[in-house]
């Protein structure tokens, strides 16, 4: 809204007569100022809170370019701007004051950033003598989830082998089994192959340079991350899933419209009683099938429209 009325900053005077206050110079100067404060938060909030979540890789990026504005502008010689901003990075310190370790360890799965980003924004979060600490401890988290992740697949593997073991002893099935020559061909492969790599998937992972996606444009939404750990799962088995499961979670649950507005998304008295598991579901089944079939909310005007058109006798669903 302040975008487009400076746009037409001109214009207003030639109006005054009709506006009980009509904006000063001086009002056009702070308006100037404090839209090129929210123009940051206006592109962040479109790529980190919208209908349509994305993937928390997109996170820790946008979340550093919001603390660098701020503590640039409480420098700014304007007394007014210093003191809006001033209550602004209270409520940023409060909320991302320390970074979650969530936002750092998706943003590595990216394999556009990996360990990379960690050194591009680290330095604009934290302090220069505590930079390298907390990459340390992003580093270790990431490696201590991914060997949980590891485990817990080796004893998933362990108990489909365990099954398919029982399913060889029955001896009506045994004769089945082995009229197949490929379970013979796996267990020479698991006796001439049995050395492990020196390294894990994650090592090899971060090993590489990041790569480089040419269609990217500067927001970084074009490129689809979780497509990448598809076509990869099979080079890495067990670091695909870890990723497959953190960049799925969203930075909110809530819709940036509903979040600066109390008349939608509001659980009434009927609804009250459902579990919060069932409003998740609902939530995030509806989220997945309006992504995936392209379905759009019907603007306000369509909705008169309809009304418009229908009998004088019919029924008229509530909006």
């Amino acid at each position: 809204m302040l975008a487009v009325a400076i746009k037409f900053k001109d214009v207003f005077p030639r109006f005054v007569d009709y506006y009980d206050i009509c904006p000063s110079a001086e009002d056009w100067t702070k308006e100037e100022k404090v839209c090129s404060v929210l123009e940051l938060f206006w592109t962040a909030t479109h790529i980190v809170s919208e209908s349509d979540y994305p993937t928390s890789n997109l996170f820790l990026n946008e979340v550093s370019r919001v603390k660098v504005l701020l503590y640039k502008k409480t420098l700014e010689s304007d007394i007014f701007i210093r003191y809006m901003v001033a209550r602004m990075k209270v409520k940023f310190d409060k909320y991302w004051g320390e970074t979650n370790l969530l936002m750092s360890i998706a943003a590595v799965l990216d394999p556009r950033c990996r360990l990379r980003v960690l050194e591009f924004c680290f330095p604009r979060l934290y302090s220069s003598e505590n930079v390298e600490r907390q990459i340390a401890i992003a580093r270790k988290t990431l490696y201590e989830l991914y060997y949980k992740y590891v485990a817990i697949s080796n004893i998933e593997d362990e108990s489909i082998r365990e099954g398919q073991r029982n399913k060889l002893s029955n001896p009506d099935l045994r004769n089945v089994e082995t009229q197949c020559g490929w379970s013979e061909y796996v267990e020479y492969l698991k006796s001439v192959e049995s050395i492990q790599p020196q390294k894990s998937e994650l090592d090899l992972y971060l090993e590489k340079n990041c790569y480089i996606f040419e269609k990217d444009k500067k927001d970084g939404k074009d490129f689809d991350v979780l497509e990448w750990w598809k076509v990869h799962a099979l080079k890495y088995k067990f670091l695909s899933i870890m990723a497959r499961d953190l960049l799925a979670i969203p930075i909110t649950t809530v819709a940036s419209e509903a979040t600066f507005s109390a008349g939608s998304r509001v659980i009434d008295k009927y609804r009250a009683s459902l579990t919060s598991d069932t409003v998740q579901v609902l939530m995030c089944g509806g989220d997945w099938l309006t992504k995936r079939f392209g379905v759009k909310e019907k603007s306000l005007s369509d909705k008169k429209a309809i009304y418009v058109n229908l009998p004088l006798d019919a029924d008229v669903p509530k909006v």
